[in-house]
């Protein structure tokens, strides 16, 4: 074999191990969150990304309670975000000091064909109204459990749903005519659904905790994505997409 023959194959063997070098400098940061944070959590990935050259931030939305259960179960995360401190705490040990960065209320989504029929919360027992609410056992679910108790209000609803975004989808696709979802949600789906308010006086709130999970291998970015969601660039985002900032 020439000379030159060597020395070009040392080269390319040597840009190989350079490439993947670099392919294998990629790091992603698996971030655990309630379904409602689906709109505003991406807005700051994008800027997570961007000041941390070589990061990706992967989602799983879902509800809470299956999110905690996964990372109880040790499924690999980095960091959890629920609807609820008591999701949160099904999570047990395996997360480090969650905190509370934001709050939701709830609202009513009723579909444009709908609208004539709920213009109101007590629209929602008529007997020819559907409605859909989330599974009790999932944020959404037990916060509009106990907004109809304090409402004084019985609803039969056609449908439990396993989030709030399956229970917004439904009244989207037209296939009940309202749903109890959060503020936030109604947001997001503009002018898809009609939004109807629900009174303070019955309204009920859920905070919103976080926490970096023990198990991650990234623990210095995990915290740094916390940090970011509870500074002001965080609460911005949070605010544009409807939730209560702190």
């Amino acid at each position: 074999m020439s000379r030159q023959v060597r020395v070009l194959l040392c080269a390319v063997v040597l840009l190989a191990g350079l490439l993947a070098g670099c392919q294998n400098s990629d790091t992603t940061l698996d971030v655990l969150a309630a379904a409602s944070l689906r709109d505003a959590f991406p807005k700051l990935a994008t800027q997570f990304e961007a000041d941390h050259e070589g990061v990706k931030v992967k989602f799983s939305f879902g509800p809470s309670g299956t999110l905690a259960a996964q990372v109880k179960g040790g499924a690999p995360a980095d960091v959890l975000a629920t609807a609820s401190e008591t999701t949160m705490k099904a999570a047990g040990d395996t997360v480090a000091d969650p905190v509370v960065f934001t709050a939701n209320s709830l609202a009513i989504a009723v579909s444009p064909n709908a609208k004539p029929k709920v213009t109101k919360l007590s629209d929602l027992a008529k007997p020819d109204v559907s409605v859909a609410l989330c599974e009790q056992n999932v944020p959404c679910g037990a916060t509009a459990k106990e907004m109809l108790g304090k409402a004084n209000l019985t609803v039969e609803p056609a449908t439990y749903m396993l989030d709030v975004t399956a229970v917004l989808t439904t009244v989207e696709s037209d296939e009940v005519d309202a749903g109890v979802v959060f503020r936030t949600d109604v947001h997001s789906a503009g002018d898809r659904v009609v939004a109807v308010e629900i009174p303070a006086a019955s309204n009920v709130s859920t905070s919103y905790p976080i926490a970096t999970v023990k198990a991650s291998a990234h623990r210095d970015l995990a915290d740094e994505f916390v940090a970011l969601v509870r500074s002001a660039d965080g609460q911005k985002a949070l605010a544009e997409a409807g939730f209560d900032t702190q």
